[in-house]
């Protein structure tokens, strides 16, 4: 809480001449700083732009303001709040993204199922964050895997550097090492944002207990036909 209120003063000082966006910036501040305070490493990502494109300006960009603006975006990722502070500083649009397989992993499955399984996670009294992607999906973070001795059970994540192939995998989808997610406040071509549904101070929980009551919401609600669902 100490650091949040010492970020965000600073950023009203560096912006007394604009009182609107000054209220606007001080609250993406604290929430980029509550997943911060939770240890989840963040990196600056594309924005939207007029028309519903990217920042990137990159011709058919497959996952407008949807992807980190650097190739370099997992050696970026931090928990330091002045590194965030100065990125924010040079881009106060930019989107921002966290690196999974370090402290937490995500599962990211169809809204539709991301609803019926947060019912069924409560009545079961399993916490941790979960967040909505706009009205399209929900994100369920987890504990990571961490790195298993046995290189057989090593998922490497490929979605997102191929992300035309998300239209392909419609159901779930499990963020680990190599991989990332957007985290709120972050701004969608099509006016939505990213919003925490739980926040960030939950303890993560075990991800295979979220997988089970996540893999049957998605088959319930039809999101996952021949065990389509990608690990990346």
């Amino acid at each position: 809480m100490e650091a949040s209120s010492r970020w965000t003063s600073w950023w009203r000082r560096d912006r007394k001449d604009d009182p609107d966006a000054t209220g606007d910036a001080a609250a993406k501040l604290d929430l980029l700083l509550g997943a911060v305070r939770a240890g989840f490493p963040v990196a600056p990502a594309a924005h939207p732009a007029a028309g519903y494109r990217c920042s990137c300006d990159r011709v058919g960009c497959p996952a407008p303001a949807q992807h980190p603006v650097s190739f370099a975006w997992q050696s970026q990722a931090t928990v330091d709040a002045e590194q965030l502070a100065h990125w924010l500083t040079r881009d106060p649009e930019a989107n921002f993204v966290t690196a999974t397989g370090r402290v937490h992993d995500v599962l990211d499955v169809p809204a539709e199922a991301g609803e019926l399984a947060l019912r069924r996670l409560d009545a079961l009294g399993v916490g941790g964050p979960v967040a909505a992607v706009g009205g399209d999906r929900y994100l369920f973070f987890t504990a990571t895997r961490g790195t298993p001795q046995d290189e057989d059970e090593w998922w490497p994540s490929a979605l997102d550097s191929t992300p035309e192939t998300v239209s392909e995998h419609p159901g779930l989808r499990w963020h680990c090492r190599g991989s990332y997610t957007l985290v709120p406040p972050a701004a969608l071509t099509d006016g939505s944002r990213v919003r925490w549904l739980r926040g960030p101070d939950q303890p993560l929980p075990d991800p295979l207990r979220v997988l089970d009551v996540l893999t049957d919401a998605c088959t319930e609600v039809g999101a996952v036909a021949e065990e389509q669902w990608l690990i990346g």
